[in-house]
């Protein structure tokens, strides 16, 4: 109580302009909240400074090609069927949302006019609705002015069934309507604390799309022909190979984009990505850099290029599958009618979690990048638990399945009732991700359980294609590991992941945020707490405690929270931020002289 006491007392001295920005900031960190977290109380009051990065050009275009490099090609550009990062990276190339956020954490209008709070009248008083202002004169690539209209269809695209919008999850529990050309109100069926939960997802047009809703939604030609109402203008698109833009002439910020043209080249993998860009010069950009640090260290000492971190709220985690891979009911493996057959003892996941050496896979692997951690919230840091510690112990794996009867058999592996501990073990092919899965299995073969590894390219792992079965969606394996992205510094949707109305399936076309099958009522009723709960210290314990009971059930086993890492060549300017894919600032990028 003290400490928010103190803080209502400093945002009432920014107002006034007794206490600058930057020592509330300071002040606020100090209490123990994270940089983004006390940017979003300045922007909640109506107190963010000028978020917008430093820009230096004068005029639009002039700059030449920008040559962009993401080893995983994107596979489609309609951002609602984005499964992956590397999807909605290629689409943010010619969409644009209503509002994005900066590396502080603050919201920064995009489409908007202005980012809604108490002060603009654009938050309401009981928290049950938010009035987005759009910018005047916004228009798609194809001439078609943006309006209201575009932002309410986007609503009803991805909240239709049929569909199957990775979205639709954006839009639970609300709904949008049209004040005027210029103005939507988004509708709470409850208060909403996290109330900016629509203002970054990209939006495409009603002109374009309006015609393939429902079952029609994968024949649009705008899934892989996109017109949006970005900084470049769509010209080719090869899936997981190349996408190519030009200048868009009408764009609707003053002197940008700088770069007259946009190629983004997929496919490779991390280390030669970081090559071409750190040591050749042969790119401005690479992303996702999953390569090892030391490897990084050794290829910045070409001279062409640095790396650059961006912390957020990324997780690297270790799922193991709730429900059976190699059971088929009613045509559907891994159903959620299913469970486990060996997953379902509890001591065969507490064994699992460890034989994890997170501290191990930190310093050896990936250094600078991420830090181990058994949380899967992390950031910001009042979200953050101090209840789990993370244990690497073989000697206490071997005695908890000892104790729950598992005995080694002539070949090693352990048994129970006639079922061995042998597991399917995938992620996508990258070679930090193979040497986790290395070591992993090296601890396993010590307590007796053996792994079958296996990789998959990139470009097929993170893929919604729902003929493909390789696919992390539909997760035909016992355990897979990969990224998550919280992508916004309030927690909610990074933790929709573990609801239970969003399990993937078949009828969902495998776009269902939970992708382990993973389902707790105990979870489902503190998640629907959390989304109602205003007072900010009852839904960060809120949120606290789903992070504790998913640790302790041992089904997800978060290794490390990973910051983003990205090459750039030395002059190429680009305002990156661990909450947003790089794409949204692309805008903004210029090469300095």
């Amino acid at each position: 109580m003290q400490e928010e006491n103190e803080l209502r007392e400093w945002l009432e001295q920014v107002r006034s302009g007794a206490l600058p920005r930057r020592r509330f900031l300071a002040q606020a960190t100090g209490l123990g909240l994270s940089l983004p977290m006390a940017a979003v109380l300045l922007g909640s009051a109506g107190l963010a400074g000028a978020a917008e990065p430093a820009y230096k050009p004068t005029k639009r275009g002039g700059g030449g090609p920008l040559k962009l490099l993401l080893w995983q090609g994107p596979t489609l550009l309609n951002p609602h069927f984005a499964t992956g990062t590397k999807d909605e990276e290629g689409s943010h190339i010619f969409y644009e949302a209503l509002a994005r956020y900066d590396v502080d954490g603050n919201l920064v209008p995009v489409l908007a006019a202005e980012v809604p709070n108490k002060e603009n009248g654009g938050i309401s008083a009981d928290g049950k609705s938010v009035t987005w202002k759009l910018k005047k004169g916004v228009t798609w690539h194809d001439g078609q002015p943006f309006t209201a209209d575009d932002v309410v269809f986007n609503w009803r695209y991805a909240t239709d069934p049929a569909v199957g919008a990775i979205t639709s999850g954006h839009y639970l529990g609300l709904k949008l309507e049209k004040v005027d050309a210029l103005t939507v109100r988004v509708l709470f069926d409850k208060p909403s604390p996290f109330w900016p939960r629509t203002a970054n997802v990209q939006l495409i047009p009603q002109h374009l799309f309006s015609a393939y809703m429902g079952a029609k939604s994968r024949e649009a030609p705008g899934n892989l022909k996109p017109v949006g109402t970005g900084p470049y203008k769509f010209v080719d698109f090869r899936p997981g190979d190349s996408v190519r833009g030009v200048l868009n002439p009408s764009y609707h910020r003053a002197n940008k984009p700088f770069f007259d043209s946009v190629e983004v080249k997929g496919g490779g993998d991390a280390v030669s990505a970081a090559r071409a860009v750190l040591q050749t010069g042969e790119y401005d950009y690479a992303w996702n850099l999953l390569v090892e640090d030391e490897i990084l260290k050794r290829l910045e000492n070409g001279g062409k290029g640095r790396v650059v971190f961006a912390a957020g709220g990324s997780t690297e985690a270790l799922f193991l599958n709730y429900a059976d891979p190699n059971t088929e009911i009613d045509g559907e493996r891994s159903s959620a009618k299913s469970h486990h057959p060996l997953f379902s003892d509890p001591a065969v996941r507490q064994a699992m979690g460890l034989l994890i050496d997170r501290a191990g896979i930190q310093n050896f692997i990936f250094g600078r990048a991420a830090i181990a951690t058994p949380n899967f919230i992390n950031n910001p840091q009042r979200f953050r638990s101090s209840n789990l510690k993370a244990e690497f112990s073989l000697e206490k794996a071997n005695e908890v399945l000892d104790a729950a009867g598992y005995k080694r058999g002539a070949d090693g592996i352990r048994e129970k009732g006639g079922k061995k501990l042998k597991f399917l073990f995938q992620t996508s092919i990258n070679a930090p991700r193979q040497k986790v899965q290395a070591i992993i299995k090296q601890a396993c073969q010590k307590a007796g359980i053996e792994l079958e590894l296996k990789s998959v390219v990139g470009s097929v792992f993170f893929s919604s294609d729902v003929a493909n079965l390789d696919t992390y969606g539909k997760f035909y394996a016992d355990m897979q590991m990969y990224l998550t992205s919280q992508g916004q510094p309030d927690p909610e949707p990074h933790m929709r992941r573990f609801v239970s109305w969003e399990i993937a399936s078949k009828s969902n076309k495998w776009l269902g945020q939970n992708l382990g099958r993973w389902r707790s009522d105990e979870f489902d009723k503190a998640y629907r707490e959390a989304e109602v709960e205003m007072d900010p210290v009852k839904r960060a314990a809120l949120f606290i405690r789903m992070n504790d009971m998913i640790g302790r059930d041992g089904y997800v086993a978060p290794l490390l929270n990973r910051q983003s890492v990205s090459g750039l060549a030395h002059k190429l300017v680009a305002p990156l931020t661990g909450w947003e894919v790089d794409m949204s600032t692309l805008a903004d990028w210029y090469r300095d002289s």
